[in-house]
């Protein structure tokens, strides 16, 4: 399998990995988001619930006071009429009674009763005396539960609304209340729950096993609601909100997969890859033409790496060297442009006394004790006079600067000429400058782009020219494209020398070579006039 093959077998299995883990995490936050819906409809649907036994509770209270201060004789026509009119303006309750000696003797629905009914004993006694039961024989119905609450000798009977009615289908409710003197839980409605009776007493939400739990307890004490429903229930209702976070999940991981797996190979691949064309020597070196602004002759050349990738894609050297850098095998990039550069260029740097080709070298080659001695030999090797060749040092390599200071005076002490590439996106000062000593600045192209706009930037040209020449440095511009970028800097006393697309591409060495011969019978037309 070839390398691209690999790569795209790689990003595809980087993908489908990131979509499962997409759609996994996307099950499960949907179900963590759905079980935490279903609490939080749950704590709802329990609230309506209670205010609803709230309203039956309170209102039953409220009639049984009334009750028991009327004035009226037991069970007289004047107390039965009393009581009627009690449940006329109540909302909730079915009936209204007297008892004595345990037995119902009438009530406002019942009349006077032929024969007392006696009472069985309470389901509930609650704290405050009230009695509780549970479908009397005389008022129950088939399928509603029916609640009859005793106080003193009055009673009340209140049928409440059907609890499924109060909550989503898939929500189950039940009320308890605690039996004072046995302090049991006991149910109003519902059916008995067989957890423990805290959860049953205490306000909020528990989870005990699949089954999901919500109660709020009564604000007068007197009962509880529990609201319970299975967490498979809960998650079958909200199936179709489950499945849309899987797909949108799956989808968001599988581009971010796809995307993160892309940049990961560009970037570590490109490294490996990188590595091997250094091995193999597969870097391609090629050669910019340097001109003489004046007499439009070229003067000399630099050489600069390219490399295309093992995709055929051409990788800027902004990127490669970079990565070369941060990966500490930019020394070997430099070896192999300098071991081109005098195998390419040997014969005319031997012929010429004043051609002259620049190599780049970095911060790493500046502090690197190896490499002065290696350029000295490879020069001596190919019997290359020093002087022919110049070294170019970017401004970020001369940081560390008596490390630069020291490499920069070996090299002029060398013989060769030394210049600061991409001047004025740095350290630019003229102590600074003095500092180093050096032969010569390159202006960075950002400057030369400038001229001809309103940028700030063309500003601080004149600066550099002025510092250049009161440190009598030569002036190489980067970047010429156009003949009105030419005429600025070709109307100097001193001669400034140039490169640029206006003057030459960067051309492997064979076509250099045409283009030097080209040009030593005639020299480069100067630039038309606007």
């Amino acid at each position: 399998m070839n390398a691209f093959k690999q790569r795209v077998l790689f990003t595809l299995i980087a993908t489908v990995v990131a979509t499962v883990c997409g759609i996994l995490g996307g099950y499960l936050l949907g179900n963590l988001t759905t079980i935490a819906l279903t609490e939080r409809r749950l704590d709802e649907g329990v609230s309506i619930v209670s205010k609803d036994s709230d309203h039956y509770l309170a209102e039953s209270h409220a009639v049984l006071s009334a009750m028991n201060a009327a004035p009226y004789a037991h069970c007289t026509e004047q107390e039965l009429t009393y009581f009627r009119a009690l449940l006329f303006e109540s909302k909730h309750l079915k009936d209204a009674g007297r008892i004595r000696d345990g037995h119902i003797d009438c009530s406002a629905a019942l009349d006077r009763l032929p024969e007392p009914r006696p009472l069985p004993n309470p389901d509930f006694l609650l704290g405050d005396g009230t009695s509780i039961y549970r479908d009397l024989p005389l008022y129950q119905e088939e399928d509603e539960t029916v609640i009859t609450l005793q106080s003193g000798n009055s009673f009340v009977v209140f049928q409440p609304a059907t609890l499924v009615q109060l909550g989503p289908s898939n929500f189950l409710f039940a009320e308890s209340v605690v039996d004072a003197p046995t302090h049991n839980i006991g149910w109003l409605r519902g059916d008995a729950l067989k957890i423990d009776p805290e959860v049953l007493t205490t306000d909020g939400h528990a989870r005990f096993g699949q089954m999901l739990y919500s109660t709020h307890c009564s604000s007068r004490g007197l009962s509880c609601v529990t609201g319970y429903v299975s967490i498979h229930d809960a998650l079958k209702a909200e199936q179709l909100q489950r499945v849309i976070y899987m797909i949108f999940s799956g989808l968001a991981c599988g581009i971010f997969g796809m995307i993160v797996s892309i940049f990961y190979r560009r970037s570590h691949g490109l490294e490996h890859q990188l590595h091997r064309a250094v091995q193999n020597d597969n870097l391609q070196v090629v050669y910019q033409p340097v001109v003489d602004l004046e007499t439009r002759h070229i003067i000399g050349a630099e050489a600069l790496v390219r490399w295309t990738d093992e995709d055929g894609f051409v990788i800027s050297p902004d990127v490669f060297v970079k990565i070369a850098e941060e990966r500490g095998f930019i020394s070997d990039i430099t070896r192999l442009v300098l071991r081109h550069a005098l195998a390419d260029m040997g014969d005319i740097l031997r012929e010429s006394h004043t051609f002259r080709l620049n190599i780049n070298i970095t911060a790493t080659d500046l502090a690197d004790p190896r490499f002065l001695p290696l350029l000295e030999r490879s020069l001596a090797e190919a019997q290359i006079p020093t002087r022919n060749l110049g070294i170019e040092i970017t401004e970020s390599g001369t940081a560390r600067q008596q490390v630069a200071m020291d490499a920069i005076l070996q090299l002029r002490r060398r013989g060769h000429r030394v210049y600061i590439d991409d001047f004025g996106t740095g350290y630019s000062s003229l102590a600074y400058l003095q500092d180093l000593s050096v032969d010569a600045i390159k202006i960075d192209r950002a400057f030369t782009k400038a001229i001809g706009t309103e940028s700030v930037t063309v500003s601080i040209l004149p600066q550099i020219m002025a510092m250049a020449d009161a440190l009598n440095l030569q002036v190489v511009v980067e970047g010429i494209e156009t003949a009105e970028q030419a005429r600025y800097f070709a109307n100097r006393e001193k001669h400034v020398f140039a490169q640029g697309w206006l003057f030459g591409y960067p051309f492997p060495s064979d076509e250099f070579h045409t283009l030097l011969i080209e040009n030593g019978r005639d020299p480069i037309p100067p630039p038309r006039a606007d």
